[in-house]
């Protein structure tokens, strides 16, 4: 779920920024509780501090071949506190636009760049200049977003519907255009906010392995562990052990005190047919 909010964002940006901090407050619990991911977003380039008019909401659903995005123009953000947020979460489409009947769906791909410097510098000096070059080729599609996760990766990047992830993006016009072919390119890929960190992982290495390229050709199944299953609607299967270590030391974020880094490492077996 993002909210527009312009203005200054604070470290904690739904408490810490323009928006009532006792709304944003209930935001992020209601999001939370439901294992929803809320951020804020604003047009890249200079803008006003305060709201005059409407402001954009948009909720999406990540999942493989039922993803979705909803947007609305709302006068008061307190109308979000009636959104079905499990439904949200569960990606039920139809129950989320009957709790909150301005959403409507949009068919175009949305670009979030994050950009928030009061969490970490590194987002701001190198993620804006991503956003506003993307805006200015594809106008209408790129949002500055409060926080994507990964500092280390910025500039950083998610696409929505889809949920992909990518860091150190330096052309956020040609993720759009990727996606608009129901791509998604490998160069920088994070993963899918869809999955568990091991998923994401799994997934990767498939793709990295098979030049596999679609969007929505890939899911992943397993647990927490390290045995995970990436299936390809063609029928393909590959199994893939993953596990991670620790290896060096770097600073997580700018200005941060360098810490062990977690690093990943995916063995993948297959393809084989499913069954």
């Amino acid at each position: 779920m993002c909210l527009e909010q312009v203005g200054p964002w604070g470290r904690t940006a739904f408490t810490t920024s323009h928006l009532d901090p006792g709304l944003g407050a209930r935001l992020e619990a209601l999001a939370q509780a439901a294992g929803v991911r809320p951020a804020l977003i604003r047009r890249p380039g200079r803008h006003a501090d305060l709201h005059r008019g409407r402001r954009t909401v948009l909720v999406a659903s990540t999942h493989p071949g039922r993803s979705w995005l909803l947007a609305a123009q709302i006068a008061d953000p307190e109308v979000l506190l009636e959104l079905d947020w499990e439904a949200a979460a569960r990606g039920d489409h139809d129950a989320v636009r009957t709790s909150l009947p301005a959403l409507t769906p949009t068919p175009e791909t949305v670009l979030l760049v994050c950009t928030n410097g009061t969490r970490d510098a590194c987002c701001a000096r190198l993620g804006r200049p991503v956003a506003v070059a993307a805006e200015a080729d594809r106008p209408g599609q790129v949002w500055e977003v409060t926080h994507t996760s990964g500092h280390r990766f910025a500039p950083t990047t998610v696409l929505l519907p889809g949920g992909y992830l990518h860091g150190r993006v330096l052309d956020g016009a040609a993720l759009l255009v990727a996606a608009e072919r129901g791509e998604v390119p490998v160069t920088g890929l994070r993963g899918r906010t869809t999955w568990p960190a091991a998923g994401q992982v799994a997934e990767g290495a498939v793709r990295e392995r098979t030049g596999v390229a679609g969007i929505d050709a890939l899911t992943v199944t397993g647990d927490s562990g390290d045995e995970w299953t990436v299936t390809h609607t063609d029928g393909r299967r590959w199994r893939v052990r993953v596990t991670s270590y620790e290896d060096g030391m770097s600073s997580d974020s700018c200005g941060k005190e360098p810490t062990p880094v977690r690093r990943w490492r995916a063995a993948v077996e297959g393809p084989g047919t499913a069954r």
